[in-house]
Formats: C-alpha cells, structure tokens, sequence
C-alpha cells in the first residue's frame, strides 16, 4: 500500500496519474496547502522540504520499514522501478526518459511555476518578471513541441516522462500560451487526456478539494502560508 501525501496542483497530479495508469494500490493523505498542513510535524518527518507529494511504501521490496519519499521526480523515478512500469529497461530508453524527467523538474516546472506566480498570484504586477516567466515557459513548450515532432510520446512509448510534463501543460491559459502555436505538443496534450487512467486521476483531485478547477484568489493569510516563508531556525 502506498501511502500518497497530496495537494491538487501539478506536482500532486504527477503522482495519481502514475498510481491510476499502474493500478498499485494506494490511499490518498490531503495536504491542504492553502492552510498551511505541509507544515504540521507528521507531514514534515516524511516530506523536509514542506512540499507536497511525498509517498510512504509500507511494503517496499526488501525493506523492513516503510519508506518515505519525497520530490514528484524521485517518486516517480522510485514507482516505475518498484513496478516496472512506465520506465524502460533498455539502456538508451531508460536514459532519454530519465533526461526528460528532470528536464521537467529543472525547467518547466519551475518556469511555469514562476509564470503562475507572477501572473495570477503576485500581489504586485511587475511587467518584467511576467514577461522573463511566459516567455521562458513559451521556450521550453517549443522544445517539447520539436521533440514531439517525429513521436508519439517523450521517449517513444508512454512514460514517466510524459507523467511528469502533462500536468504542468494543461494550465497553458493561466501561462499566456496559445497551445495552437504547438501543434505536435497540442496533439499529444490530447492523447493523455484521454486516457482513462489521467481521468481517473483528475477526478481524485474534484474528490479531495471539491474547489479544484476553479479560478483561485489567494486570500492574504493563503498568500502568507503559501509564499511567505523564510528559513525555521533550528536550535
């Protein structure tokens, strides 16, 4: 049984959509991020960072406890090996997957992360800082519509790498782009839709915050949760 500490955003999606393509048994943990759960203390022994997801295998393959885990891409990476699935063995395969995962981790995550911030969330619109963020996000959707150009998926069949991306393409509105400029990454935006296992995964988000999907204003207590933290002194 896997244990999965989540919170509706693209990070959390990563991590449902791979349970549900999988079919490994799991029970969700909300964390509500908006009011401040990621720091309670049983979410911080699993999860340092104060970051959602973070999982706990109860059963991991020769353990003898359970195992925390932290960071979507270590997730997902340490899934498809506990499973086999969603990663190839081939060694070229597996590599290209893996340099695409954390392509994602690296760059369009926090690329669009920051174009959210300071386009929807900021309580100061600051032209510079929007204008670097959607156009730095408006690069990288061109490098994943090139790749996307002679193939179906990321890395040839569907993958972790494909897991890790989609969700943080499917808010391109939020993000200033205009998915039709991308026609090889709109095709493939699509056909992960599609799959049941993404619908499954997207309907668990409806389950734990019934508010998923709808426009978010930050009240200012929500902005000093989520955006207001500096380092805890430890002593």
């Amino acid at each position: 049984m896997i244990e999965l500490h989540y919170w509706t955003t693209p990070n959390g999606h990563k991590i449902t959509m791979f349970l549900e393509e999988t079919g490994l048994a799991y029970r969700i943990v909300p964390v509500n991020i908006g009011k401040g759960d990621q720091f309670k203390p049983e979410f911080l022994a699993i999860a340092p960072n104060n970051r959602i997801p973070a999982i706990v295998d109860h059963e991991p393959a020769g353990g003898t406890r359970p195992l925390p885990i932290f960071e979507s891409g270590a997730i997902l990476l340490y899934l498809a090996d506990k499973t086999g699935q969603l990663l190839s063995r081939d060694l070229y395969v597996r590599n290209d997957t893996l340099q695409w995962l954390f392509w994602q981790m690296g760059g369009l995550g926090p690329m669009a992360g920051q174009n959210h911030h300071f386009s929807n969330y900021a309580p100061e619109k600051i032209p510079y800082a929007i204008e670097r963020y959607v156009k730095e996000t408006n690069r990288l959707y061109g490098v994943l519509n090139k790749r996307l150009a002679d193939r179906e998926f990321i890395a040839g069949d569907y993958s972790i790498a494909d897991i890790a991306c989609y969700p943080w393409i499917v808010p391109y509105k939020n993000q200033s782009q205009n998915i039709d400029d991308f026609p090889h990454l709109k095709r493939w935006l699509l056909a992960i839709e599609q799959r049941p296992a993404t619908q499954r995964a997207y309907a668990k988000a409806k389950e734990v915050n019934p508010d998923f999907g709808q426009a978010t204003i930050r009240t200012d207590e929500e902005r000093k949760v989520l955006f207001g933290q500096s380092a805890a002194v430890v002593r």
